[in-house]
């Protein structure tokens, strides 16, 4: 094996369009001492075969630097002259992460986790950071109850939302979002509204993209509170003066098996075990056991997660097609998420599979992701993915398989595809058990702070 007499240390990150692009951003850009020699990317399709911008990587990197799919790990560490191998995505299993480092080690290379303390930046206001221990426990709604509260006692609330940068990376940089025209604006995939178009039904703002000091810098012009809306099970972005952790009782055990989930629980001030009003009460206490060996220190707070669904008479009676989320039900293994639940509890006669009638890539979604079989993922991390889903639906209905469709997913659907039968939406929030923990948790943090109301602070 030979190595490079390049004196600069050769990095490749692991990543899957998110951690990857921040942990070069605060770690690598300027650094004349590494060169990053590619991003690998996962979980995430059609994020290989692109280069991260010269705009975004800066002077160090006029071309730019390749985006290879992590299958080429084994090909670029071949050539013996990689230094150093940075793992930079999130919700997976701590054996695959470390299968990951042995191939690495192996190849000669060393093996990194970058640590919250080397890629956090700070704020100049408080932030409230909303994280979990696996995709899908409910941290967005648990960031509007939140900005709720927050609103109510005066505050300008902005939430900063976990990147999701799947188009123009250079013009993904920085993103604002108050309206629907914005969503359109920027050419949003479903995935993306998602997670924004909540935010602007509740009459608020959202930043997102791919540089995250400037979009911090932004945020700050408009915000007495940062609230930090989580991806995945990240790590936060920024550093918190009140971290909040959702922990999943219908997942039990994983706040102990999936990276970084687990360092999110040492690290919570408040743990959040959401989703009671659906688990089993002795998976309640499992969990609840778990995070306090974890983190002793945290408060551990009980949570629900009611579900409603608009029209219950389109659905009572009748074969239903249901969609969900779609990160939920991948990488994030559920089978089911709200909108099952809506449905059922809605007296839908028969809840339809629509494998049989899978177009494209939902088909391969089922395949790479059996989990899902059964319930309808809403991919939609592009137009072609969209088209899919859409004529999935399209499909099932023409076989006379279904005459409804329930969706989970937090934005309208009719916005962005058709649908031939009428479209119910489940819809979700959080509920605390015993209320008033959460607001509480909040004044300590915003008191230590210093924050205070705009108005009261003669801000304009």
């Amino acid at each position: 094996m030979t190595r490079s007499t390049n004196p600069r240390t050769r990095v490749v990150i692991l990543g899957a369009a998110g951690r990857d692009f921040h942990d070069f951003n605060t770690v690598f850009r300027d650094d004349p001492a590494h060169e990053v020699v590619a991003f690998t990317a996962t979980q995430i399709p059609d994020i290989d075969g692109r280069r991260y911008p010269p705009e975004l990587a800066g002077s160090l990197y006029p071309q730019g630097i390749p985006i290879v799919a992590e299958s080429e790990l084994d090909e670029l560490l071949g050539h013996g002259d990689i230094d150093v191998v940075v793992f930079a995505y999130s919700d997976v299993r701590h054996e695959r992460v470390m299968h990951l480092a042995s191939r690495c080690i192996a190849a000669g290379a060393d093996f990194r986790l970058h640590g919250a303390r080397h890629t956090m930046v700070r704020c100049t206001k408080p932030v409230v950071a909303v994280t979990a221990v696996r995709t899908g426990v409910g941290k967005s709604q648990t960031t509007r109850y939140l900005a709720r509260v927050l609103r109510d006692q005066g505050l300008r609330v902005v939430a900063v939302r976990h990147p999701m940068p799947y188009g123009d990376l250079a013009a993904q940089a920085c993103q604002r979002f108050a309206s629907y025209a914005d969503l359109d604006r920027y050419d949003c995939t479903i995935e993306e509204r998602e997670e924004y178009e909540p935010h602007i039904d509740a009459g608020g703002v959202v930043y997102a993209g791919v540089d995250y000091e400037r979009i911090l810098r932004e945020a700050e012009q408009e915000a007495d509170v940062v609230l930090w809306d989580g991806g995945n099970n990240d790590l936060p972005f920024y550093v918190p003066d009140l971290h909040l952790v959702l922990a999943d009782p219908l997942r039990p055990g994983d706040e102990t098996a999936y990276h970084p989930g687990e360092a999110n629980v040492r690290m919570a001030d408040v743990v959040v075990v959401a989703k009671c009003d659906s688990a089993r009460a002795e998976d309640i206490a499992a969990v609840e056991s778990s995070v306090r060996s974890l983190n002793p220190r945290a408060s551990v707070l009980r949570a629900d997660s009611p579900v409603t669904v608009d029209d219950t008479d389109a659905v009572h009676g009748r074969r239903v097609l249901v969609v969900e989320d779609g990160p939920t039900l991948t990488h994030g293994s559920m089978s089911y998420g709200a909108g099952v639940v809506g449905a059922r509890a809605a007296g839908a006669a028969d809840i339809v599979d629509p494998a049989p009638y899978a177009v494209g890539s939902i088909a391969e979604t089922y395949a790479r992701y059996p989990n899902s079989r059964g319930i309808l993922p809403a991919m939609g991390y592009g137009a072609a993915q969209v088209r899919d889903l859409e004529a999935t639906i399209a499909a099932a209905v023409e076989a006379g398989a279904c005459e409804a469709v329930v969706s989970g997913t937090p934005i309208d659907l009719t916005r962005v595809l058709s649908v031939p039968v009428p479209l119910v939406r489940a819809r979700y929030e959080l509920r605390e058990q015993v209320p008033g923990g959460l607001e509480s948790a909040l004044r300590t943090a915003l008191a230590g702070f210093g924050a205070e109301p705009a108005a009261a602070a003669g801000k304009a």
